[in-house]
C-alpha cells in the first residue's frame, strides 16, 4: 500500500512537471491567496494594536473632561471673548464631592513662541502638574519634570521636548538657560525623551503631537498668564477665556469608573447649564470599542483575503479539468490494464493536493516577510514621496503589522482542503470515463 502510494505522489509530481509554467502559475494563485490572509489580519492586528496601545495610554481608570470651544457664531462676547469650558471651581467640586476620584490633574495648553538667541520655535506651552509625565507616559532623559515644590511656590522654570531643546540649542546644554515665552522668560531645568505622536482618539479628541511642547508649572502659568489670552496675528487677533483645558481624572478602581464618569457628567451638567463646551471621553469604553471593532475588522479583512483563496481554488479546478481533457487517452489506457476509478480520482486528487500544498507552504514564507516588506515600503515611501507621507495620520505612519498566530495553519489549512474541494470534481470526472470511449480519444 505505502509503495502505490508513493508511486501515485511520483506520478503525479512528474505529470505537473510536464507542465512547468502552468503549475507554477497554479502555484501562483494559491500563493497569492495565503500570504494575502497572513498580510491583511498582519496589518489589520497592527493598526488594532496601535489604536489600543494609545487607548491604554490614557489609562483605564482614567476619566478625561476636555473643554471645546465653540464656533465663533455661537459665542456672545466680541471676538469670541466668552469664557468657555472646565473652571478651577468645577475642578474642585468633582475632586471634592466624588469620593472615587483617587487623582485629579488639571491642563493647560497655549499656543506660543519660544526663543532663545535668534533662534524660535512655535510650540505648545504646557501648564501641567507633576503628574503628567506619568499620565502621558514621558521620560526624563536631563534634569527632572515639575515638580510639587515649583507648583506650590509658582517658580518660573520650564522643562523642554526633545524636538524644542535640539532646535533651541543645538549645540549648548539647555539646563540651567533661560528661554522666553512670549515677554516672560522661564529657566530649563528638564529635557524630555522623544515621544510619538498619538491619533486622534475619541469624539472629542484631536492628534497629540509631543515634539513642540513646553512644559511649566500649571499654578504659573496661572499667575503669569491667566485665564485672558489674546494671540495677534497679522492684521487681527484671537483671544480666548479659559481656566482648563483639560481635566484627567483617575478613579480608585476599574469597577467605578463607568459610574464615576456617568456621576461627572450629570455633576458637570448641572454646574455648567447643559452648555456643549466639555466633553468626557472614558478610555476604558474606548478600549471595549476598540476590542469589538478589532473583531470585525479581522473577520473583514479575512473574507477579503478568502476571496483570493477562493480565486486560487478556481484556478486549479480549470487547470485540472483541462488537465482531465489533454490526458483522456492516458486515463483510457490505465483502466484498460486494470486501474480502478478510485485509483483515477486518488491520482488527480494528489496533483491538486501537490499544488495546494506548495502554494501554501510558499505562501506561508512569503507571509511571514510581512513585516520586512512593509518598513522597506515605508522606507521607500519616505525617501521619494515625502509629502505624502507627512499627510498620513501619525496611526498609519507608526503602526507596524503583528503576524497573528493563527493565521498561519488556518491560511496553510484552507489552501489544502481547497486543493481537495475543487480538485475533487475534475477527479470524478476523469473516473467516470468510459474506457473504450477514452481510447479513441486522439
Amino acid at each position: 500500500m505505502s509503495f502505490l502510494t508513493l508511486r501515485t505522489w511520483q506520478l503525479g509530481a512528474k505529470s505537473l512537471m510536464l507542465h512547468p509554467l502552468r503549475s507554477l502559475l497554479t502555484v501562483a494563485g494559491i500563493l497569492i491567496g495565503v500570504a494575502s490572509v497572513i498580510w491583511l489580519l498582519a496589518i489589520g492586528e497592527g493598526i488594532s494594536h496601535k489604536v489600543q496601545e494609545q487607548i491604554e495610554s490614557l489609562g483605564a481608570r482614567n476619566v478625561i473632561v476636555q473643554s471645546i470651544k465653540p464656533p465663533a457664531e455661537a459665542t456672545d462676547g466680541a471676538e469670541g471673548l466668552t469664557p468657555y469650558g472646565l473652571t478651577r471651581d468645577q475642578f474642585d467640586q468633582l475632586v471634592e464631592t466624588i469620593p472615587t476620584i483617587e487623582r485629579a490633574l488639571p491642563i493647560r495648553l497655549l499656543r506660543r513662541r519660544f526663543t532663545f538667541s535668534d533662534r524660535l520655535v512655535d510650540g505648545q506651552l504646557v501648564g501641567c502638574t507633576p503628574e503628567y509625565a506619568d499620565v502621558t507616559r514621558l521620560e526624563v532623559d536631563r534634569g527632572h519634570f515639575v515638580s510639587d515644590a515649583e507648583v506650590r511656590d509658582m517658580q518660573n522654570h520650564c522643562v523642554l521636548s526633545a524636538e524644542v531643546a535640539q532646535r533651541l540649542f543645538p549645540f549648548e546644554d539647555p539646563i540651567g538657560r533661560s528661554i522666553h515665552v512670549e515677554a516672560e522668560y522661564y529657566v530649563v531645568v528638564g529635557v524630555m525623551k522623544p515621544k510619538r505622536p498619538m491619533g486622534a482618539i475619541g469624539g472629542s479628541f484631536e492628534p497629540r503631537d509631543f515634539s513642540n511642547d513646553v512644559y511649566i508649572p500649571i499654578s504659573t502659568l496661572w499667575s503669569r498668564i491667566g485665564d485672558f489670552v489674546i494671540t495677534r496675528r497679522t492684521g487681527s487677533f484671537e483671544g480666548e477665556i479659559l481656566e482648563l483645558s483639560q481635566a484627567t481624572l483617575r478613579i480608585d478602581k476599574v469597577e467605578n469608573v463607568l459610574e464615576t464618569a456617568e456621576l461627572i457628567e450629570a455633576t458637570l451638567d448641572l454646574t455648567h447649564g447643559g452648555s456643549q463646551d466639555i466633553g468626557i471621553t472614558v478610555p476604558l469604553e474606548l478600549l471595549e470599542q476598540a476590542k469589538t471593532m478589532r473583531l470585525m475588522f479581522i473577520i473583514f479583512l479575512g473574507l477579503i483575503a478568502a476571496i483570493s483563496l477562493l480565486v486560487g481554488g478556481v484556478g486549479i479546478m480549470n487547470i485540472m479539468l483541462a488537465t482531465v481533457t489533454e490526458r483522456t487517452r492516458e486515463i483510457g489506457i490505465r483502466r484498460a490494464l486494470g486501474a480502478k476509478r478510485s485509483d483515477i480520482i486518488r491520482q488527480f486528487l494528489v496533483e491538486t493536493v501537490a499544488l495546494s500544498t506548495v502554494g501554501g507552504i510558499v505562501g506561508v514564507l512569503v507571509g511571514l516577510a510581512c513585516r520586512p516588506v512593509s518598513n522597506l515600503i515605508l522606507a521607500g515611501l519616505n525617501r521619494f514621496v515625502p509629502e505624502v507621507m507627512d499627510q498620513l495620520p501619525p496611526l498609519i505612519k507608526t503602526a507596524e503589522p503583528i503576524i497573528v498566530p493563527w493565521s498561519i495553519p488556518l491560511a496553510f489549512g484552507i489552501s489544502v482542503t481547497i486543493g481537495v474541494v475543487f480538485g475533487i470534481y475534475p477527479a470524478m470526472r476523469a473516473a467516470a470515463m468510459d474506457p473504450i470511449e477514452a481510447l479513441r480519444h486522439e
